[in-house]
Order: C-alpha cells, then structure tokens, then sequence
C-alpha cells in the first residue's frame, strides 16, 4: 500500500513567500522541481484564455513523501499487524474497556470498539465490570451505521448449545435452575440457554402445582434435543427412575413369597392401590384388603397411609409385586363360633346381588346366600335384583352350613310359618276374598291374597259375557280384584281363582230374552274380514259372520254403526249368540213372495172345484165346451206350477 502524507496548508501559508516554499521543500528532502505548488484561489471575474490554461491547478505536491516499493511493503505490514482479522459469526474475546449508562464499551483488537447492552450481563452477580474479559459472538463487522455489532447472550447460547449436545451424547448429569412455568411444563436455564422440561418429566409421581420449583436449582438429564431449532428436554424424573432402578433391582433379589413389607399408599384406584416400597412399587388389589366385600378400596385405605403388606407373589422379568393385607389377619370362616349353626337366626347386610339371589354378609368374610326361592312362600317368580338394594339389613335363618367349603345357605321366609301350612283353613274352596294384581300375562292374571299366597285367573274367568284378546283390557297391575277360590293345589302351591263366579251364570236366563229369530238393537264395536263384534243390550256381546253384514241397498255395515240384529244361533255351553242384519230384510221378501203364492194357490183350488162341479153336471160335451174346458185346465197347470215353485223357494234357501 503507498501512502501519500499530504498536509494542507493555512492560508497564511499559501501566501508565504517562493522562499519560504523553497524552504520547505528542503526540510522534507524533495527536490525542487517535485516540490507541490500552492494553488491560490482568487475570485474570478471572468474567464479569460490565457497560456496557463493547460496547467493542473488540482496537483498539490508539497509536503508529499514518496516512498520505494520495499519501504511500501515494510509499511502495509506494520499496518495489517495492528488489527484483527474476524469474521461475522466469530466467537473471540473481549475486554471491557468502559461502562456507559445502558452499554459496555469492549475491545476485540478491531479497527473500532463494539458496544454491548447491559441486559446481556444481568447473569453475573454484581453486574460487568471495567477489565472483565468475555467471550462475545461477531455478529456484524459493520452494521448500517458503520458500527461494529456484537453479542454475549449469542456467544453464550453457543457455547451452551454445544455443550448440552455432548452431554446429550454421553449422558452427563447437569444442574439448572427452573426460571418461570409455561403451559404443559418448566424453563429450565441449562448453561444459559432455555430448555423445556414438561409436567410429566418433573417427578415420577404426578405433579399438579408446578409453581413449587420455581426458582429451585436442580440436576436434569438432557432426553430430548432439535438441531434444526436449537431447542433442548430435560428430564428430572429420568435421574429418580435411575435410582429407582437400583433400588428396585436391590429389592427384587431380596424379595420371597410371604414376606412382610412396609410401603406407603401412593396411589388409590378402583381396582386397588398402589404401594411404594422404597423405590418400588406393589399393586395391594381390592380383593386382598379385607376379608369383607367393599365397593371401594377408599373406605379402608387413605393416600400416603403407612401399612404392613405381605407379598403373594412377583415377577422379575415384568417387575410386578402383587401384596396382600388381609393375609396378615386369620380367615373369618376359622373363627367362626360353635353357636353359629344350621337353624340359627343371623342378620347380615347384602353385599352382593345376582339373579338367582343375594349374599348376606354376616361379619366381615363370612357370607351367606338367599335364594330366590328362600325370599318368600309365594309360588309366584321373585327378580332378586327388585327385591334387595346394597346395604339392607335383613334377619335370616341358616339352612346349610359348611365351614370346609365355607358356604353358608340362608332363608328369609322361613322366618315365618309357612302360609300353605294352613291353606285350607283360611283360604277354602268356594270362599271369596280380595287380592291385588301382582302380574299379568296373555292367558291370565296373577293375584296375591296375603303374603305368600296367590293364584292365578284364568281369562276365560274374568267375565261372563266379554271375550278379552289380553287380561290387561279388563285389570292392571296393582289394582284390587275379587275372586273366588276355585281349587287348591297344596303339593305344588297353587290356587285357582276365579272372579265372574262371583256373579250368577247370566247364560240360563239369556236363552229366553234372546231366542233364535228375535230381534236386537246393537252396536258394532269391532270389525275384521271375518265379521263384527256387536254389543247387545245387558252388556252382552254377539258375533255376525261377514255375510250377514250386507244391508239391502248393497252397502255392508261399518264399525260404530247401530242397527237391528235377528238372533240366528243361541250356544249356552259355548256362550255364543250369532247375528244377523241380512236376514232381516230377506225374511221381508221371503214373507211377501210366500203371501203370493199362498194367494195363487188358493185361486187354483177355487177354480179346481169349478171344474169338478161342471163337470158332475154335463154329462156330454159339445166342442165348444170343450174348448172352455181346455182353457180352464192350462190355467189351473199353470197356477198350480207357481204354487209349487213358491214352496221349493225356501227349502232351498
């Protein structure tokens, strides 16, 4: 690099003298002729040619030093050596060379000073100071301004980006403090950089509060990191497991079947709870923590109890320890009393209820069954589940009982005496007594008269003179009916009950108010493709087959409709009355065409005697008589054959 030191003189000096240039020129060695000439500019008025007009007024050439090409060489390097080659990116060091409000002033041995917000140093306690030396990150040689930009926060995230990569690949242990929470987790500073650590990383346990860490220093495990985005997961839970393991690999060598533990309840599900066994955990299920049946292991454990637990088996492969706490206490059925036995009355509460019946818990392990068939004396079906509700109490004799096989048969009706005992005292044949409606089915109702004793009515039994297609058009469930004891079956506990036996049979006085060929008023109250059922006065019922319906204007008559009926069928024994609407208006034609030819008839006989009369009185006829005779004798043919069709009429018919 040449180098031209060229010194601008005042204007005093530009002017001095031509001796006084002359001078310095020979100060600064240069020859004359290479000497600079002062150019003094003067207003010009005008712009004149002169001979001068050739000549560079711009070239100054005084006080220039010209130098050789190795002394130029000589100079470039001193020059280079004086500053530092750095490139945007660059980690270097720094020194701190003054403080400012809001900056510190650092030098790198650049050509200028880079200046640093105090913000990036808020990390140090007390604050930088004046000498510290730093590591900083060039972030640009030269901004928009000229100026040089550096960073410590970047040089620092760098630097600890790359060491939370190495001790991600070695699995290096690392303490940072948790800074703030945010949403699913922690900020954890691992050498000055942000790391995520979530909820479910904090603690092997589950953590609900997580405002208690903050600010807390910690050991962490880098699990997780994202080069492209430089982002990083650390794990404190990862470092518990570890010792945990230890633990548990200590405590699995040691363990044998029936050993006693000492373990704190940590977690309480439905089916059990767990336990923790310092550093390992045993599942206590429901089952094996009470003798007795409970719903819930939360009504005999409490989270972080201490308790005794014996183990009943584990597996080393899977880890799994099942314990007990009801092992450490005798089976209830070995302690059971002398007096407790068959015929003894005990009360229990039901624990458990199925369809065949309910299990009475006695005392804690010890359970009893009542059958359905033991609940009561009724004959009728009994739903165990309708009947009992968890937790009743109930007083129950003991029917079987085995404490080999610990099974225990109970029976809640014969607490009281058998009612069937007595039947034919209370309940005779021929007597009538009130019941209630407990079921009904499509061929009969069920009743109870009292507790223990029912029968059932047939629905042929219900009524006299109405056909029902189901018993619940007639009674629902829950109403009072009246019945009459019809039979006793006492070996297979039913009844026979009748409720129209109440009322006298009205069938043996119905033939006389509703003879064949008798006519009704009645009302169609049901119609099918087979005919109608037609209500009749005293509320009795008949049927009129679908030919019968015809009306004599050619319609057929619908339901709802009132017309009169003939009776043309009367059935004591099946209680059946057959109608008709048809016949009625056929008999009216049927009477008029008879009335006819009854009248024909008569004129022939008439006319027959005639005949006879004339002919004892002519003994001889002329051909004009004969002729009349032959007139009068088609005539009586004629009559007589109408009188004979008129009478095969309704024979056919």
């Amino acid at each position: 690099m040449s180098f031209h030191i060229i010194k601008q003189l005042n204007a005093d000096a530009q002017e001095g003298s031509a001796a006084e240039a002359a001078e310095t020129a020979a100060i600064t060695n240069v020859p004359e002729e290479t000497t600079n000439t002062v150019e003094i500019q003067q207003p010009v008025a005008e712009t004149l040619a002169t001979a001068h007009d050739d000549f560079d007024w711009s070239v100054d050439k005084r006080n220039v030093t010209s130098y050789t090409a190795d002394e130029k060489a000589k100079y470039d390097s001193v020059y280079d050596n004086t500053f530092k080659q750095i490139n945007d990116g660059e980690m270097i060091q720094a020194t701190v060379e003054s403080l400012t409000k809001t900056d510190a002033v650092v030098n790198i041995g650049f050509k200028s000073d880079g200046l640093i917000s105090l913000n990036e140093f808020r990390d140090i306690p007390g604050g930088v100071k004046v000498g510290d030396v730093i590591e900083v990150m060039v972030v640009e040689k030269e901004d928009r301004e000229g100026n040089l930009h550096l960073s410590r926060k970047s040089a620092r995230t760098t630097r600890a980006w790359e060491k939370i990569v190495e001790v991600h690949k070695t699995g290096e242990i690392v303490t940072g403090q948790v800074t703030s929470k945010t949403k699913g987790g922690l900020i954890v500073d691992v050498f000055g950089m942000e790391t995520f650590l979530p909820g479910s990383q904090i603690d092997v346990k589950p953590v609900t509060d997580y405002d208690q860490f903050v600010g807390k220093t910690m050991e962490f495990k880098v699990v997780k990191i994202n080069e492209a985005i430089k982002n990083a997961v650390v794990s404190h839970k990862a470092l518990i497991e570890s010792d945990i393991e230890a633990q548990r690999a200590e405590i699995m060598g040691k363990l044998e079947k029936g050993q006693v533990l000492e373990g704190t309840i940590k977690n309480i599900t439905d089916f059990g709870a767990f336990l923790d066994l310092g550093g390992l955990d045993g599942l206590l299920y429901i089952t094996d923590i009470s003798w007795g049946r409970i719903n819930h292991p939360t009504e005999v454990l409490k989270m972080d109890q201490k308790l005794n637990v014996v183990v009943l088996d584990f597996d080393d492969d899977k880890k799994r320890i099942s314990l007990g706490l009801k092992q450490l206490t005798p089976h209830p059925w070995d302690t059971l009393t002398e007096n407790l036995k068959e015929g003894e009355i005990v009360k229990g509460k039901v624990v458990n209820i199925e369809d065949y019946g309910a299990f009475l818990e006695i005392m804690p392990g010890v359970e009893g069954l009542v059958h359905v068939s033991e609940i009561t004396w009724a004959n009728t079906p009994i739903n165990a589940k309708e009947f009992f509700k968890l937790g009743d109490e109930y007083e129950a004799k003991v029917v079987t009982l085995d404490k080999d096989t610990r099974k225990m048969s109970l029976s809640i009706k014969q607490m009281t005496e058998d009612p069937w005992s007595s039947i034919e005292t209370n309940f005779p044949e021929g007597s009538r007594h009130m019941g209630t409606v407990k079921n009904i089915t499509p061929y009969g109702v069920f009743v109870e008269l009292s507790t223990g004793i029912g029968g059932m009515i047939h629905i042929s039994d219900l009524s006299w003179l109405k056909r029902f297609n189901n018993p619940n058009e007639y009674t629902k469930v829950g109403n009072q009916i009246e019945v009459v004891i019809m039979n006793i079956d006492k070996d297979n506990r039913k009844l026979q009950l009748g409720h129209k036996q109440i009322e006298e049979d009205p069938w043996n006085t119905l033939e006389t108010t509703f003879p064949v060929g008798s006519i009704h008023d009645g009302t169609v109250v049901k119609k099918d493709d087979k005919g109608a059922i037609v209500q009749l006065p005293y509320g009795l019922e008949g049927f009129a087959p679908a030919r019968h319906l015809a009306k004599e204007d050619g319609k057929t008559i619908v339901a709802e409709e009132v017309a009169k009926f003939m009776v043309i069928e009367f059935d004591r024994n099946d209680k059946r009355i057959v109608l008709s609407h048809t016949r009625l208006w056929e008999q009216v034609i049927e009477e008029e065409k008879q009335a006819v030819a009854k009248e024909r008839k008569a004129e022939a006989e008439v006319t027959k005697k005639a005949v006879k009369n004339l002919q004892s009185k002519v003994e001889k006829s002329t051909l004009g008589d004969l002729g009349v005779l032959a007139d009068l004798k088609a005539k009586m043919e004629s009559n007589a054959s109408d009188a004979a069709a008129a009478e095969e009429q309704p024979k056919a018919e």
